[in-house]
């Protein structure tokens, strides 16, 4: 990367495989014109009243089967103008009834296929499909990550007999982009290209992609004692350049659990570019790292930890210098060795990426009326996720969830409290659809179905409940019996969703903070996005009190 990239106008099918596992690319700011989206199920009576100004049934959870329009005893899914491609298709269960897609207009569909052979074939082969990281299923969830382009118009069809639940997650590109458009079958070579993205992705953690091998990196390694209510600089450089690489190394993962729970929150990690005077990162470091509480083993594309390390590839640009600390609110002083890949650019290149940010906050609503997200109010259940303003790519979430409860002197009659609609307790929280507004929408271009579907999982309100992981998704903790700690991913890479002006992204939340006398179901998020040089986000760092508030056993209120 010696100078500026040009606007890239015509994509091959190589590179739209490359958008999988890319983290470089999310630092580039959006076109005027790119659009990133959800097609999914969810229950229709939601709506936005124009004439009042206010949304109607906002809750509204029957989300298993809603549409567009029909056509004939098909449902229509997605239609949509191209330029464009579908990054993932998401169902929570697949039938036999065929999944037809039909490309820039033409009559004959070039996928036509039961829909649950859309996750289990591949290329019209009569073998299973054999591509794990990009055709996952997680806990019941089925995700398809393989990308089909189009470049006039695009529409998905649902015919009877489908099934239940869908997402379908796209970007569309400005008129003048070329992308080939697909027609039903991947030839050798893009097969090949698949084939070496699974193998990227089923590595991740090992290494970081790097869009120019030639680019000369650097690795340097440093050990800090972190003092008992104070900091230690960690990365201090002048200049440009971009990390692409940090990994943290403690014995906090060898301590008790009690002791880890309470240390990877006491200490935080805060990260500034271009000598800004508040941080574009700040977060518990754990969190940062995406599990809660304690050390929690999972691998992911962009994150991910063990009782060894914590690693990040996001990649990180700079202008005008970059200072990572660790600040340690605790009352002890802790040991760390963080070691750093990066590489120095010219200030030409820097001064036109996003800069990234992440931020942890709990119940944070910033400037909205929160009286109308309060029960009763027209926008609950919503709970904000992040809240910005400006231009760049949001890019995924980190979810810490401490739903409790009393247990019910009844005795279920199957697993742990029941199946179905044979519980002896409505304990589950995930209920709640993401919301996604990107630039001033008054209806969301993005709306799920399901926090756990959200995710890429899939009926969670139901046991067994697993920990697994993923490229792109990965709940690396939930208590045998679901009653306490939480802790899911979500990253998106390739289905980033770009603004122009402001993101406003929400996850319903139907559980109050206090449901009953002793239960609790309390959120904490850290949100990872790109925003422009030179603009600044509205999260502060946030108390230690708070940050324990659930370790303490303490009401949050």
């Amino acid at each position: 990367m010696t100078e500026v990239e040009p606007e890239q106008s015509v994509y091959t099918y190589r590179d739209l495989v490359r958008r999988l596992y890319d983290l470089e690319a999310l630092a580039f700011p959006p076109q005027a014109g790119e659009k990133s989206g959800c097609f999914s199920s969810y229950d229709r009576r939601s709506i936005y009243n124009t004439e009042t100004g206010l949304y109607e049934d906002w809750g509204a959870n029957d989300d298993g089967g809603g549409f567009l329009r029909q056509e004939g005893e098909s449902i229509v899914a997605l239609e949509l103008d191209g330029p464009g491609v579908i990054w993932r298709v998401w169902s929570a269960l697949p039938k036999e009834g065929h999944i037809r897609i039909f490309i820039d207009h033409s009559d004959t569909p070039v996928i036509d296929q039961p829909f649950r052979d859309y996750f289990d074939r591949f290329n019209r082969e009569d073998a299973p499909a054999n591509f794990p990281n990009l055709a996952p299923t997680l806990s019941r969830g089925r995700n398809c990550f393989i990308p089909i382009p189009f470049q006039q118009h695009c529409k998905v069809l649902l015919d009877k007999g489908w099934g239940a639940y869908y997402h379908i997650t796209y970007t569309t590109f400005p008129s003048n982009i070329r992308l080939p458009s697909f027609n039903g079958s991947i030839d050798k070579m893009s097969a090949i290209v698949l084939a070496e993205a699974d193998r990227i992705l089923q590595q991740r953690g090992t290494r970081s992609f790097k869009k120019t091998e030639e680019t000369s990196y650097k690795n340097i390694t440093e050990t800090v004692n972190v003092p008992a209510g104070g900091k230690a600089v960690l990365f201090n450089k002048q200049g440009a350049g971009a990390i692409s690489m940090i990994r943290i190394r403690t014995d906090i993962g060898r301590q008790s659990e009690e002791r880890q729970r309470s240390l990877v929150r006491q200490l935080a990690i805060s990260m500034k570019w271009d000598n800004e005077e508040n941080p574009s990162v700040w977060a518990p470091l754990g969190d940062f790292f995406g599990s809660a509480p304690g050390i929690k083993p999972y691998r992911s594309l962009p994150l991910g930890m063990n009782e060894h390390e914590m690693y990040s590839y996001w990649y990180m640009p700079f202008s005008d210098g970059a200072r990572i600390e660790i600040v340690n609110d605790g009352t002890e002083p802790c040991e760390i060795t963080a070691e750093f890949q990066y590489t120095s650019l010219m200030s030409s290149i820097t001064d036109n990426l996003l800069r990234f940010h992440a931020k942890w906050h709990r119940d944070e609503y910033l400037y909205l009326d929160t009286e109308r997200f309060m029960e009763g109010g027209d926008r609950w259940p919503d709970w904000p996720l992040l809240l910005t303003k400006g231009r760049g790519r949001f890019c995924g979430v980190h979810l810490h969830v401490y739903n409790t409860w009393e247990k019910p002197d009844e005795e279920a009659e199957a697993w742990w409290y029941g199946i179905g609609d044979r519980k002896t307790i409505d304990w589950w929280w995930g209920e709640g659809d993401e919301k996604f507004f990107v630039d001033g929408e008054s209806f969301p271009s993005t709306f799920g179905t399901g926090s756990e579907d959200y995710i890429g999982y899939a009926w969670a309100a139901e046991p067994p409940f697993p920990m697994f992981d993923s490229a792109f998704a990965s709940q690396p903790f939930v208590e045998l019996d679901a009653n306490g700690h939480t802790s899911v991913n979500r990253f998106q890479v390739c289905d980033n969703v770009p603004f122009m002006n402001s993101f406003e992204g929400y996850i319903e939340k139907y559980k109050g903070n206090q449901w009953g006398p002793s239960n609790q179901c309390l959120y904490a998020a850290t949100v990872y996005w790109y925003q422009e040089q030179g603009t600044s986000d509205a999260y502060i760092p946030v108390s230690l009190d708070e940050r324990l508030a659930i370790q303490n056993n303490g009401r949050y209120d």
